[in-house]
């Protein structure tokens, strides 16, 4: 705040622009820089500094930036990367607010280019923090109405947005709706590195996404709205075909990037544009290349819809006339099609060209997402982590049951991979973040985790079989207490294993990396369904906290346990690799817990410790079974789908036919049977081996892509040999129905199929 009454001048606080990219330099800097007198060497040193170098008359000192400076200097780095002309020149920019000259604000970004000025006020912490920031917001909405009065005077024409950037503060979602009430945009350090990254992609072009970003729904000055198009029906939803200017649709525009900047906007589901090809299109574009096939949209069209005049002429269903499109920022979102569309942005044709569109009206965001997975399918486009990522989305208000809950499993994964207060936060593989030695946890593994214990549940796809100990009756009800419970348990873990925590899967890491992940997920739930027993616990009505510290006495058991874990031990237990690495790393866990508590006996681990040669087949037997009812559902509907009412006739062997019907014959005669068993009923796995063997051109049609196992493509011995895996799981069927022992070998091959059929995480390359 200053006391000055001298007249507020805004141009002299700016620095000039052709400035601005040195000071960009020197703001992305890590280091701040001094040049002093020799004389005060000693006294900068004290400080911190460091000498840089000697100059003629003088020296340059240098230090590490403080994070609140550092974290600054990236903000105004990134608007200025985004184009904007006119910058602050440093940290003394007041604004005033009230009637008196006197009253002022002090700002540490100003930003302005020709449409939009943007205020920020920045925090930063240097660990993790929690804020609700009430008295900054108040205060800000206390001297808002003043600083736009300023504003407006010297930019009558633009728009105008106040912005509080944070570092590393964890943000409620309270705080986030005190924000908006407050008109306020709040951007964390993520969403400025992202605008930062998106700069260095796009160059100037990225301003569109941050303006669509701000100012989504707000009018944009001076566009026009009409194109000429064909209305039509597709899929049961309305779209429109039209051609427009690239540069009118940049600025209608926005992409659904897969990053945490966009949470708010969940779900998301695209990917980082790619430097390299908007700089190849653009160079194509420019010397007269041209994109026939149409980039697709879905336009929002607000609470009025959208207005399309039609012409009398009509083509069969479609109908020709003049679409209005909205005049808003952030109307569009680009399905498929961004790189063509940003190669235009630099492109000197951005405003002659016209680029042929399909614009889908009001499509839902899960169908959005549907529709850019199955655009990118075919072109093995979609990465098998991102297909993760997009599926916690996609899945989650699915109809079939099975699927909220694997949506479920994955958005706890996300949560703990992306909230700042988790332990794992920048730990796990999000979307298409790269792999580290840090990051290096995969949302397969943590999925896997809770697939594999008794948190959630089991389920068919139209009821619930089992409650799990924290299942509430819903995907959001569950997720709210299960994601805080795993996180508070998890931080106990990090916190009494810090020296693991920092090594990740470096060499002599061996916790926080997916085998330690899963297998700390499965103990845990072991844990908790024994307290339900003993201790007469309901996880599903205690809160989280609660919950945590019932467990942590047997989590410090499991912490001390590794923490004492000699060099040997230790690489014994990392080096357990394969699908079967994890179980043998849980079973060691419920052995520790067994030996201080002899009551912690685990379902299964007493029949574990007797032998534990069959150690495998418990689990070898619930995947059998999930493994028959995949193919018992999935087959029959392809044949039905195929052969419609004739299907049974011309879709099953004779021989097998008459085989599943005599036993069906054989098994309804048992009287305890409430309904009698269909002849489908009563097919062997040998069955649908026979079946999906019995004609190559049925083969390829509806069973080749779904059934030649991942890897096999290419396998010798023609198409029949492609369905040996059956044999192979008939084989291990037998033995465990005998009770003889499952190999290691044969509960990976069983684990393997699961993740392909069942789980669909793997598919082959046809």
């Amino acid at each position: 705040m200053s006391d000055t009454d001298e007249p507020f001048d805004l141009r002299s606080a700016l620095l000039p622009a052709k400035q601005i990219p040195a000071e960009t330099r020197r703001r992305l800097s890590s280091d701040e820089y001094a040049t002093i007198s020799p004389k005060l060497q000693e006294e900068y040193e004290e400080k911190g500094w460091v000498l840089d170098r000697k100059l003629k008359l003088k020296i340059k000192m240098r230090r590490i930036k403080s994070h609140d400076i550092a974290f600054e200097d990236r903000v105004w780095a990134a608007l200025a990367k985004l184009n904007f002309n006119e910058l602050n020149k440093d940290r003394l920019l007041r604004l005033p607010y009230g009637p008196g000259s006197g009253e002022r604000q002090q700002v540490d970004v100003f930003a302005a280019d020709d449409e939009v000025v943007l205020v920020v006020e920045c925090k930063s912490t240097s660990a993790v923090y929690s804020s609700t920031f009430k008295n900054d917001i108040e205060a800000l909405q206390g001297r808002r109405v003043g600083m736009l009065k300023t504003i407006k005077e010297i930019y009558p024409h633009h728009k105008i947005k106040f912005i509080f950037a944070t570092n590393n503060y964890g943000i409620s979602k309270e705080t986030q709706q005190r924000f908006r009430d407050a008109d306020i945009v709040h951007m964390d350090e993520e969403a400025i590195e992202y605008f930062l990254g998106l700069a260095e992609h796009l160059g100037h072009a990225a301003r569109y996404q941050l303006h669509g970003y701000l100012f989504g729904g707000s009018k944009i000055p001076g566009i026009e709205s009409r194109v000429a198009a064909i209305q039509g029906k597709m899929g049961g939803y309305t779209y429109y075909s039209f051609a427009i200017e690239p540069a009118r649709l940049l600025k209608l525009s926005y992409i659904l990037h897969r990053n945490k900047a966009n949470n708010l906007m969940m779900p998301t589901y695209q990917r980082l544009i790619k430097k390299s090809r908007l700089s190849q299109i653009a160079q194509f574009v420019n010397v007269g290349g041209f994109f026939p096939n149409s980039v697709i949209i879905n336009v929002e069209s607000g609470k009025r819809g959208l207005r399309f005049e039609r012409s009398p002429l009509q083509a069969g269903e479609a109908r020709i006339g003049v679409l209005h499109l909205p005049q808003t920022y952030r109307a569009a979102y680009i399905i498929d099609g961004q790189h063509r569309l940003y190669g235009y942005a630099n492109s000197n044709r951005a405003d002659t060209d016209l680029i042929p569109v399909v614009a889908f009206a009001d499509l839902p965001r899960s169908e959005q997402v549907r529709l850019f997975m199955q655009i990118n399918e075919n072109q093995k486009a979609v990465p098998k982590n991102l297909r993760s990522t997009l599926n916690a989305d996609l899945l989650w208000d699915s109809a079939d049951l099975r699927e909220q809950v694997r949506a479920l499993k994955l958005r706890i994964a996300q949560a703990l991979g992306e909230r700042k207060t988790s332990p794992l936060y920048g730990r796990i593989i999000i979307g298409e973040n790269s792999r580290s030695l840090t990051r290096c946890i995969t949302i397969d593994a943590v999925s896997s985790g809770l697939e594999r214990g008794n948190f959630i549940g089991k389920f068919t796809k139209a009821e619930m079989k089992a409650a799990g100990t924290f299942y509430r009756g819903s995907n959001d009800a569950t997720f709210d207490v299960l994601w805080r419970f795993l996180e508070g348990c998890l931080r106990h873990v990090r916190n009494g294993l810090i020296r693991q925590w920092g090594l990740g899967n470096a060499s002599g890491g061996f916790v926080f990396n997916n085998i330690g992940i899963e297998a700390l997920l499965r103990i845990l739930s072991d844990i908790v369904d024994h307290i339900v027993e003993f201790d007469g616990i309901k996880p599903a009505e205690e809160s989280a906290d609660t919950l945590v510290s019932l467990v942590q006495p047997y989590l410090d058991v499991v912490v001390s346990f590794l923490d004492q874990l000699s060099l040997e031990e230790a690489t014994e237990l990392r080096s357990q690799y394969g699908s079967g690495g994890p179980t043998k790393y849980w079973r060691r866990l419920q052995e520790v817990l067994n030996k201080e508590d002899s009551d912690f006996s685990p379902a299964g681990f007493a029949e574990y410790q007797k032998d534990q040669q069959r150690q495998f087949n418990a689990e070898s037997w619930e995947m059998i079974r999930d493994l028959e009812e995949f193919l018992k559902q999935d087959i029959r509907h392809r044949l039905e789908d195929r052969f419609k009412a004739r299907w049974e006739k011309d879709g099953i062997p004779l021989k097998v036919r008459q085989e599943a019907t005599q036993l069906a014959l054989e098994k309804n005669q048992d009287k305890d049977l409430s309904d009698d068993l269909e002849a489908w009923d009563c097919l062997y796995l040998i069955g649908y081996e026979k079946i999906l063997q019995q004609d190559h051109t049925l083969w390829q049609e509806i069973f080749a892509k779904r059934y030649t196992r991942p890897g096999e493509e290419t396998k010798p011995g023609g198409w029949k040999a492609k369905t040996a895996w059956l044999n192979e799981l008939n084989r291990i069927r037998n033995k465990v129905a005998h009770n003889e022992s499952v190999k290691e070998e044969e509960y990976e091959f069983l684990v393997s199929l699961k993740a392909w059929l069942v789980d669909g995480q793997a598919e082959n390359d046809l």
